[in-house]
């Protein structure tokens, strides 16, 4: 078994329509990835999203804001009643985005402290997404309390020693196919590093396609090609990896471990 630890299912352009969308999750299976999590960036996507994603037991929610899409606003008392669907097991993406949008800062701040709130208040992991912003995210995540509900640096492509001090605080970090790509070294250098009980794998689709599907638009079934990658890189097999990141995933995410009955 192999999950899909971050992907964005409703914004693949292969998959416009409900039976586009059924043979991508199909053929994902047929790789053996057999968990999702639909990761939620727009508040006022939240509910196509979910409607989406309904016929799919096999798919799990987050509900959040994005730090790049801040600007769209954040609405703590709809967001409070998006975490009760069932199928939400986690808040974000949230997080710090200086790389792309210094402009927004004070807000992405305000919009990453108010959603690390949210996730104590709720008992939920926090999603993070963070870029030319590591002394940030951590004192946010440090001041706020995040160690009471853990979350995942996700798309991890910082030092280790940001990756050492947010496993500290109980979190996990995820890799995607930027680790597959020719100029990866020092994040492939933090890969090898990493404990087996503190790494996730994710495809961050519909972006980020690893290799040899670069120059492709992302799908779930790509995260066969990151894993047996990494699993290689760390001197594991593909199968001991896949089982102790599945594991990872449910150790996490306690609320999809319920909802499939683990």
């Amino acid at each position: 078994m192999l999950i899909d630890s971050h992907c964005h299912l409703d914004r693949l352009k292969a998959a416009p329509d409900q039976q586009s969308l059924r043979e991508i999750i199909a053929q994902a299976k047929s790789r053996g990835v057999d968990y999702f999590l639909c990761v939620n960036v727009r508040q006022q996507g939240f509910v196509s999203m979910r409607d989406k994603m309904a016929e799919f037991d096999q798919v799990f929610l987050s509900a959040g804001v994005h730090p790049l899409d801040v600007q769209d606003g954040l609405n703590r008392l709809e967001l409070n009643e998006f975490v009760k669907e069932p199928k939400v097991v986690a808040i974000g993406e949230t997080g710090l985005d200086y790389f792309y949008a210094n402009e927004t800062k004070a807000l992405q701040q305000s919009c990453f402290e108010q959603q690390i709130e949210l996730a104590i208040e709720v008992n939920k992991p926090l999603i993070i997404h963070t870029r030319d912003a590591r002394e940030d995210t951590l004192n946010f995540l440090k001041n706020g309390h995040a160690d009471k509900v853990g979350g995942v640096l996700h798309c991890f492509t910082e030092s280790w020693e940001m990756a050492k001090a947010a496993i500290d605080l109980g979190f996990y970090i995820s890799v995607s196919g930027i680790a597959t790509f020719k100029n990866a070294g020092e994040l492939r250098t933090v890969m090898r590093k990493v404990p087996r009980d503190r790494l996730l794998v994710e495809t961050d689709s519909p972006y980020l396609a690893p290799v040899p599907h670069r120059g492709k638009e992302n799908q779930p079934a790509y995260v066969r090609d990151v894993a047996e990658f990494i699993a290689e890189l760390r001197g594991e097999s593909y199968e001991e990896l896949a089982e102790y990141t599945s594991n990872n995933f449910f150790n996490l995410f306690t609320d999809a471990a319920k909802l499939v009955g683990r």
